[in-house]
């Protein structure tokens, strides 16, 4: 008979919790494939900031809902004490296909690819009634649930002054995103098509909020920062005034460290000017000296 879970199970296995918890029941079809459900409706918070007045579920969450649904599928052979963090080593093929709205429900599925030297491969998608939604291929591992050991550097280059180019003031003019979904606080830099964006953490945010006292950051916001801060860059461009950035797909992102409240990310993108609508960067986020994540990505310039 095929393993149901409802959100007692699931909360028992996956360490998510509101706001971040995007798997509402989950069944085991057999060996290798899982199916889940996410209900959307209009109270789920990222709702009030992704984006005022035209809500559109978060692309980057249709990714965590994946995430989530092969970490039930992947966590009794990776990590049956249930003591580590599974978490998504890379993520590639991402394709954003449609838009979740209020109302959709959302048919997670996953397929176990493999599963050797302490990796499992996943591969996955997300659909509505309209169709498929979000595709990806994940690499999920796991590591011990550490924590921040020192105190961060005080003050650098990257931090705000009289001369920061861009507040979060000037960036709400060119993004729709605002609050809990406005994933940077400034850009510190513009140097031709680069652009150095910061997003502070902080252990008030709802992002952090897992079980076992483990606050640590999801790897799919990391795609989302990335993204944001690209999107202040083109938008800021003559000739884009008014317009909107769309996240279209993820070539490759790979997470090497996890990034804690108290960490200060510091995003550094290349985007040339787009050939037409669409265009494509690559990027990487620091922590101090460290690159903790790297991405190739593709975007879309629409009009309003």
């Amino acid at each position: 008979m095929a393993k149901f879970f409802g959100v007692k199970e699931i909360r028992a296995i996956l360490p998510q919790r509101y706001p971040m918890l995007m798997v509402d029941r989950a069944q085991q079809l057999d060996e290798t494939r899982y199916v889940g459900i996410k209900n959307l409706t209009i109270n789920e918070n990222f709702f009030q900031g992704h984006f005022p007045g035209h809500a559109i579920m978060p692309g980057v969450l249709q990714l965590e809902a994946m995430k989530q649904l092969g970490e039930l599928a992947i966590r009794p052979e990776l990590d049956p004490r249930n003591e580590l963090d599974v978490y998504m080593r890379i993520v590639e093929k991402v394709k954003f296909r449609r838009p979740n709205n209020p109302g959709d429900r959302v048919k997670i599925e996953v397929e176990i690819l493999s599963i050797e030297n302490g990796e499992a491969v996943i591969k996955a998608q997300t659909s509505n009634s309209a169709g498929v939604t979000c595709e990806a291929k994940i690499t999920l591992t796991t590591r011990p649930k550490s924590g921040a050991t020192a105190m961060p550097e005080l003050y650098t280059e990257f931090d705000k002054n009289e001369a920061t180019p861009m507040n979060v003031e000037k960036i709400m003019v060119l993004i729709p995103h605002r609050y809990p979904f406005l994933l940077i606080d400034y850009i510190a830099k513009i140097e031709g098509d680069h652009v150095f964006a910061v997003k502070n953490l902080s252990g008030n945010e709802e992002i952090f909020s897992q079980s076992g006292d483990y606050p640590v950051m999801p790897e799919s916001l990391l795609c989302e920062i990335t993204a944001q801060a690209g999107c202040a860059l083109v938008l800021a461009r003559p000739g884009n005034e008014g317009k909107l950035g769309y996240f279209m797909s993820i070539d490759r992102a790979e997470i090497f460290e996890p990034v804690y409240p108290g960490d200060q990310l510091v995003v550094d993108i290349e985007l040339p000017p787009a050939k037409g609508r669409f265009g494509k960067g690559t990027g990487c986020i620091k922590v101090g000296d460290r690159v903790v994540f790297q991405i190739t990505l593709m975007f879309a310039i629409v009009d309003a």
